[in-house]
């Protein structure tokens, strides 16, 4: 399956630099029934490409590889026609190019997008995801990889359709119950009823995995067998194992504390895990985290509080003893849908949405495409996670959201000021129209820290403002700037000698008390050192001294 993905994941991501859906979401955003068409095309995009991988999977029968180990004939007689359309199609396109002044011809769709309703616009999705040259030939060639790999079309046939049944069935019964009588534990009865059903029609005889057996009895206690040796090769696994099992723990803990509105506090959470694994590796046992899947079945039961761990602990003890032999005959399927149904819950498409919408006309020129740095985290470990694992996506997520740390601090917003009629405060012109230019001074506000990796953009923006006609002198108004290093003292020095060459003077204001600090130790120019204590009283003071 490993294989399989690795081999896939560069056709998935061709087809997700397609035009085609980001372009058709954005114009169904526009019509009157946007909260329904948007999604309704992208489901329809999505079921369009599964329908022809799913068909070249069941066409291929489940060849898998050839002799060998390489790819059966027909995989590589596939492969010849893909590449063989693929440069047809770029050639057609090519020579069908719009030429000279001449307008390039709108799509039909795109016209009459206005009047779509949700059915026809996941048609159109369907359609473009299925009948659109590049996405076809994409996907035939990818499920072709798949196809002549062990996870072929030839596993998907072999599914068991009693299990289906059995799974779909749990799932089903979980879900009705919870919308039509919540009180009742619906994973309880599910279990119960999958049980009994096991028993009475022999499932495990007719394909239906079931748990199968389990050791009854408690476990040895003791030190586990191993050599003073061995413990420098875990260490490593072990500080990858406690970095997952802490985050997915505290991340499940302080989910579900959110909703009952409680606090968790990390330290405890650490205390009370490290202890659970003293335990479990002094009786044999698995790894202790919160799991997101368990807590989410527990709260689906209706656990509250510390005391159903207590008793889920004892019900344990008692199963280990007494009741092992019950819960042989449980089909995996319905423990499946137990934990497909807790599980759902956690799905939160609208905090997606929600941290998408944060977004403004201001912040997209600022920033550009990290302008959703919250949204962008969020997918980046959300598909981190789906393609390689939890470990792997932590990773990632906390990767994108660094990096897009560092490019928005290196690109902090520089905005001009002016003085407000009446009271005479300064504020920013493109908020504030009837703010007015000081003649023969410009105020400049840097929203954010002052490092090396922005002292080039901040020099431009200075130098910009202090080569307009009339300017005599740029006040910074740092009281936004909550911080500086040595290069921006370095830059700053620079840029105010260079100025005062030209006859234009640099002034600081609203500095804050870190900033102080640094200018002072770094041994700034005097001009910096000086600093006004208000926007008004600096603009005053280059007035009156050039």
């Amino acid at each position: 399956m490993g294989e399989a993905i690795g081999q896939v994941l560069l056709y998935g991501v061709a087809v997700a630099l397609g035009p085609f859906p980001i372009i058709g979401v954005v114009l169904m955003l526009g019509t009157p029934r946007a909260r329904t068409n948007g999604p309704a095309l992208l489901l329809g995009f999505i079921l369009g490409l599964s329908l022809v991988g799913t068909v070249v999977l069941l066409v291929s029968g489940g060849a898998g590889p050839g002799e060998q180990g390489q790819p059966a004939t027909w995989v590589s007689a596939l492969y010849l026609t893909v590449g063989a359309l693929l440069l047809w199609t770029a050639v057609k396109q090519w020579r069908g190019r719009p030429r000279g002044d001449e307008e390039p011809a709108m799509p039909g769709w795109m016209a009459r997008v206005d009047t779509f309703t949700p059915p026809k616009a996941a048609g159109l999705g369907t359609a473009l995801g299925a009948l659109n040259p590049k996405n076809l030939l994409l996907v035939v060639a990818a499920a072709a990889t798949i196809a002549r790999t062990d996870t072929s079309a030839g596993a998907l046939g072999a599914t068991s359709g009693l299990t289906a049944l059995v799974g779909a069935g749990g799932l089903a019964l979980i879900l009705a119950l919870r919308k039509a009588a919540p009180a009742v534990p619906g994973s309880l009865v599910a279990v119960a009823l999958g049980i009994g059903a096991s028993a009475a029609f022999d499932l495990a005889d007719r394909g239906v995995d079931t748990v199968g057996d389990i050791a009854a009895g408690l476990p040895p206690f003791g030190f586990p067998d191993v050599s003073a040796g061995d413990l420098g090769a875990l260490a490593a696994g072990s500080a990858g194992v406690l970095l997952v099992a802490f985050a997915e723990g505290l991340g499940a803990a302080k989910t579900y504390a959110a909703r009952a509105h409680r606090e968790v506090g990390a330290d405890r959470e650490l205390i009370g895990l490290g202890a659970a694994n003293l335990g479990a590796g002094l009786s044999g046992g698995m790894v202790v985290n919160g799991s997101l899947s368990k807590t989410a079945v527990n709260w689906s039961a209706g656990a509250r509080t510390q005391l159903s761990g207590i008793v889920a602990a004892a019900l344990t003890v008692l199963t280990l003893l007494f009741l092992t032999g019950l819960f042989e005959r449980l089909p995996e399927a319905v423990l499946a849908a137990v934990v497909i149904a807790a599980v759902v819950e956690l799905v939160d498409i609208p905090s997606l949405v929600a941290l998408h919408r944060v977004f403004t006309h201001r912040l997209g020129q600022a920033y550009g495409v990290a302008a959703r740095p919250d949204f962008l985290a969020s997918v980046a470990a959300l598909l981190g996670v789906l393609a390689f694992g939890t470990l792997p996506g932590l990773f990632i997520g906390i990767t994108v959201s660094l990096l897009l740390l560092l490019y928005r601090s290196s690109r902090p917003v520089v905005s001009e000021l002016g003085r407000l009629p009446g009271d005479g405060h300064y504020a920013a012109l493109d908020r504030h129209p009837e703010s007015r230019r000081v003649p023969g001074v410009a105020v400049l506000r840097v929203e954010g820290g002052i490092y090396f990796a922005n002292t080039d953009r901040i020099r431009t923006e200075v130098r910009a403002a202090a080569a307009r006609t009339g300017v005599k002198a740029v006040v910074v108004d740092a009281e936004t700037v909550p911080f500086v290093d040595v290069s921006a003292v370095r830059m700053l020095d620079a840029l105010a000698a260079e100025l005062e060459a030209g006859g234009t003077r640099l002034l600081l204001a609203r500095d804050v008390g870190q900033v102080r600090d640094v200018l002072r130790t770094a041994d700034a120019r005097a001009e910096l050192m000086r600093v006004h204590p208000t926007v008004r009283e600096a603009v005053d003071a280059a007035r009156r001294e050039t």
